[in-house]
């Protein structure tokens, strides 16, 4: 298959462009970046808001995969966010519908729930979190995600294009270095869940009431959409034990290894089915180790509802649709 990827050299890109690849399609690549080498693709040098620029790159190819767009609230000014992902997004549909595109497997996020990066906390009516929760936005970049979304589905309706918006949390590449320094965290991460059970419940719960509190208090200081340097917390916050403790919280402690996220992406394109949808996609467990039912009971409390039984250490999103819909079931158990 002949696949535009937007965006193919950032993190989710290089794993997902060597894949492609290796796979036997024919490749190319834009990105913003200066020409780089890319061992079996094509690179081009294009931003995506440039439509005209854009639509040549597009002419002549059978599926697009978009993955080129702002990643996190924190980089640019909230406008500048929802410029470049949501006009990007609207150019690449766009620029497939008039060269006779049908296919766009899309990278969304996890954030277009809206519970992550948010400024307000929300209630969690059940889990495993699907599709079919709503969500509640309040941040730029979480907002942008959204309206991708919309834009596919405008997309599937006025010009039948099928495409997958995946709801990607964080991508992790299984480097050398990233790995020790996973090890290193996730041990000290661990070991605070182990202490934290080993805890009285009631002490246990009053301490879980006070980091959310605590998390609150910093959502409504909208530090996630500030540069880091600007924010009133630095590196001596990176093992704050309060907050430690709920790191992955608010993902739902779900991530994805970057050979899955790719594996999601191949699919969106090839599988058998019609339609816009968004699909959340992630690792087979979750971040902590532990029993999804004991880790929901202990961060959700009020959350008692359940869209189906939880198993074993599952993540509490759920990528249940995704493989229905698409084959999709990760390899990659957990970061390590």
């Amino acid at each position: 298959m002949k696949i535009l990827v937007t965006g193919g050299i950032g993190n989710v890109g290089r794993t997902l462009v060597a894949q492609l690849v290796q796979h036997g399609h024919q490749v190319k690549v834009v990105d913003r970046h200066e020409p780089v080498e890319i061992a079996g693709a094509e690179y081009a040098r294009c931003d995506i808001t440039d439509f005209a620029a854009l639509r040549v790159q597009v002419r002549g190819q059978e599926g697009i995969i978009h993955l080129a767009g702002i990643p996190h609230p924190g980089g640019v000014p909230g406008p500048e966010i929802f410029r470049i992902n949501c006009t990007g997004t609207y150019n690449v549909y766009e620029a497939a519908a008039l060269e006779g595109i049908k296919r766009v497997a899309c990278a969304s996020s996890i954030n277009a729930f809206g519970f992550n990066f948010g400024i307000k906390s929300f209630p969690i009516r059940y889990l495993p979190i699907d599709e079919d929760h709503p969500g509640f936005t309040t941040d730029p970049y979480s907002f942008s995600k959204q309206t991708v979304e919309e834009i596919a589905a405008y997309y599937w309706r006025r010009e039948g294009i099928t495409s997958a918006c995946l709801r990607l949390p964080w991508v992790f590449e299984r480097t050398e270095a990233l790995l020790a320094m996973a090890k290193q965290f996730l041990d000290y991460y661990r070991k605070g869940f182990a202490d934290l059970l080993a805890l009285p419940q009631e002490e246990r719960e009053e301490r879980i009431r006070q980091a959310i509190h605590m998390l609150d208090e910093r959502r409504a200081l909208r530090l996630s959409e500030k540069p880091w340097d600007e924010n009133d917390h630095g590196p001596q916050d990176d093992f704050d034990p309060e907050m430690m403790l709920l790191f992955g919280y608010t993902d739902f402690f779900s991530l994805i290894s970057a050979e899955d996220s790719a594996q999601a992406f191949e699919k969106a394109l090839l599988a058998d089915y019609t339609g816009s949808h968004a699909l959340y996609v992630s690792a087979a467990e979750n971040t902590t180790g532990m029993d999804a039912e004991v880790l929901a009971r202990i961060f959700y409390p009020e959350v008692t509802a359940r869209s189906r039984p939880l198993v074993g250490k599952e993540s509490l999103v759920s990528y249940d649709r995704a493989r229905q819909l698409l084959g999709f079931k990760p390899e990659i158990p957990n970061i390590i």
